[in-house]
């Protein structure tokens, strides 16, 4: 357990990012939780419930945005590592995780959440939580005291390296390839491969950049990929998020 120990010290205690792990603690924690509580609603198990104000239904996204909102202004104007620090750290974390759960819903602008459609909050709520890690572990080579200029230097290099992973990241998200995305941010040839590969046909980057031609053979691509790992992306999607009730079939697949 030295490691464990060394990182302890160095990046967590004097490195001052006990606010950004519990941030992370509060994410994955309350996303678990959410999830597992509007399955069991779903399955009409338990004491749980929707939440209806008036006849309206309360998303938990909607107390998310407030404690998001909350806990940034209050860690903007919160003394450095003080216990305001930390309740700002835990609002921020616990807030996003509701937010990103109906990340879909936001996104589509309808009740989206048990359709396939929705399962794209698994995937928005995955990145997040791996980019908190990767944050968690070490990527600021400024704020950690007492290294030598070696260890400084290749802390640099690696932001670098992360910084130009998180860029492929970003265009296979952009091309519609969120799984893939997710594993690039672990994986990094995962995400150069598909940020230079062939787009989804229905993605953001297809539509601005893609002639017809272009897009059929894109089609032609995702029929051959889906056959192949559709099966087992449907099976994690439906492992974390719940099998969705109804298939989706008016808008284009992507």
């Amino acid at each position: 357990m030295h490691w464990f120990n060394w990182w302890w010290s160095h990046e967590v205690i004097h490195g001052g990012k006990g606010p950004l792990l519990l941030a992370l603690i509060a994410f994955v924690a309350t996303f678990l939780i959410t999830r597992i509580v509007t399955r069991l609603i779903r399955a009409g198990v338990g004491p749980f419930g929707n939440i209806n104000i008036d006849g309206v239904h309360l998303h938990h996204s909607t107390p998310g945005v407030v404690m998001v909102i909350g806990g940034g202004l209050t860690a903007v104007g919160a003394p450095t590592l003080s216990v305001w620090a930390y309740l700002a750290a835990f609002a921020v974390g616990s807030g996003s995780a509701l937010v990103l759960d109906e990340f879909a819903m936001i996104f589509r602008l309808r009740d989206v959440y048990w359709s396939e459609e929705g399962q794209m909050s698994i995937g928005a709520a995955t990145l997040a939580a791996a980019c908190l890690c990767l944050a968690v572990v070490g990527l600021s080579p400024a704020s950690v005291p007492g290294l030598s200029g070696t260890v400084v230097w290749i802390r640099y290099a690696l932001m670098v390296y992360l910084a130009v992973n998180l860029i492929s990241v970003a265009i296979a998200a952009l091309k519609g390839k969120y799984p893939t995305a997710v594993v690039g941010v672990f994986v990094a040839p995962v995400a150069w491969i598909a940020a230079i590969r062939l787009a989804r046909p229905g993605s953001l980057w297809a539509r601005i950049r893609y002639d017809e031609p272009r897009r059929d053979q894109a089609r032609r691509r995702l029929d051959r990929f889906d056959h192949r790992w559709g099966p087992l992306q449907r099976w994690w999607a439906d492992l974390i998020g719940g099998r969705p009730t109804r298939p989706d079939h008016s808008l284009e697949r992507n």
